[in-house]
């Protein structure tokens, strides 16, 4: 069976009418994306190309960019969105809570929901051992913040045939891999439900700004128009918007004020629940149980 066939298709127009908590018509969840580079490596994503086309080992400038995010960008992510009271998913990779304890504990602090996001920065396929690496990473968050992760965003969004089941084995309910539409949808596992959070690809400061390359107010214009779009459909049936920030993109000086306003336009709605992976998750189980 191929992967996609374990997800049934479902028209967006068949989908039974939801109720969001509050009577709400659009939640909006933020995803803070941290991540370990670890600079022996190849970095994930690079900013500036080698001289002379020849790639080097330690890639200082490219290791740097994204060190300067979890250094300085992350704060200013942070006052951002703790001064304006959001719920955040802090989607990290597990081993952020040993190398960098001091964001880890302010997010833990502030009452960020952790989502799991591997245990390094890479994709699923790399890995030496996927089940092994998928436990570590659980149990290194539980151990950190006293219980295990329920959601998570794989590195990238790669899966290989075997992630889903290795998941849901290892405790994880929900799951932000597949932007596959603005409501979720389960998917069966022989160890239970998994159920997908509707994530995005292009309201992602990664696609907007490393790949596009987009100048730094499209952003919050991609995001107000993705925002007023779900927003009004909402009107019909219930909406799920997911805004996808990284501190070395967003959390720069020059693009940091883009996302405060995207933010300031989302609360300054009535209408609008804020909310985290699991909540989203939660809210979709009990709602499709009374249908």
């Amino acid at each position: 069976m191929a992967l996609s066939d374990r997800i049934p298709y479902q028209a967006q127009i068949d989908r039974p009418k939801l109720t969001l908590p509050g009577g709400k018509r659009l939640a909006v969840w933020v995803i803070l994306n941290v991540e370990e580079w670890r600079i022996e490596n190849a970095m994930p994503r690079t900013v500036l190309s080698p001289p002379m086309g020849q790639p080097l080992l330690p890639d200082v400038p490219n290791w740097s960019w994204h060190e300067y995010g979890m250094r300085a960008g992350f704060w200013r992510q942070f006052k951002a969105l703790t001064d304006r009271k959001m719920p955040v998913t802090l989607a990290l990779n597990a081993n952020v809570c040993n190398t960098y304890p001091r964001v880890a504990s302010a997010a833990l602090e502030a009452g960020f929901e952790f989502m799991g996001h591997g245990f390094l920065q890479g994709p699923m396929h790399k890995l030496d051992n996927q089940a092994d690496t998928i436990k570590r990473s659980v149990e290194t968050i539980a151990k950190f913040t006293g219980k295990a992760p329920r959601s998570w965003e794989s590195p990238g969004l790669t899966e290989t045939d075997e992630t889903l089941d290795l998941l849901r084995l290892n405790g994880i309910e929900y799951l932000a891999d597949w932007v596959i539409d603005d409501l979720p949808q389960d998917i069966a596992t022989p160890y239970g439900t998994m159920t997908t959070i509707p994530y995005s690809v292009e309201t992602n400061d990664i696609v907007v700004h490393a790949l596009q390359h987009l100048p730094s107010e499209q952003f919050l214009k991609r995001g107000m128009d993705q925002f007023d779009r779900l927003y009004l459909e909402g009107a019909s049936n219930a909406r799920i918007m997911a805004i996808s920030i990284h501190p070395y993109i967003t959390g720069v000086p020059h693009r940091i004020k883009y996302l405060e306003t995207l933010l300031d336009y989302v609360i300054g709605h009535d209408g609008v629940a804020l909310m985290t992976a699991s909540e989203i998750g939660d809210w979709y189980r009990a709602a499709m149980a009374g249908k």
